[in-house]
């Protein structure tokens, strides 16, 4: 029982390292403003379009980079959740015969 535990705990680290290599990416405007993250939600990237940028007043800024702040931190944590979802699908397969099936 021990042994699968610790291979799930594998798995678990190993899927967080992946996500870590995953980039998922939040734009607005038409690609004016981008914002690029890993799956495991950590902001890697802000890119504004330089016309944009000289055009756009602070609070316009400010409310279109939450808003692809958010489109990149939701599809990020859609990427964690399917790939969770495999893992735990992969271990519950492992697992049951821990507990008799």
């Amino acid at each position: 029982m021990f042994e699968k535990l610790m291979a799930a705990q594998k798995q678990a680290e190993e899927i967080k390292k992946r996500l870590d290599t995953v980039s998922v990416f939040g734009e607005v405007e038409g690609g004016a403003i981008r914002i690029t993250a890993t799956a495991n939600k950590a902001i890697t990237a802000v890119e504004i379009e330089e016309e944009f940028y000289k055009q756009a007043d602070k609070e316009e800024l400010e409310e279109l980079l939450l808003t692809a702040i958010n489109k990149a931190l939701a599809q990020a944590e859609q990427v964690s959740s399917h790939e969770m979802q495999a893992a735990t699908q992969s271990m519950m397969g492992g697992l049951g015969g821990m507990f008799g099936q």
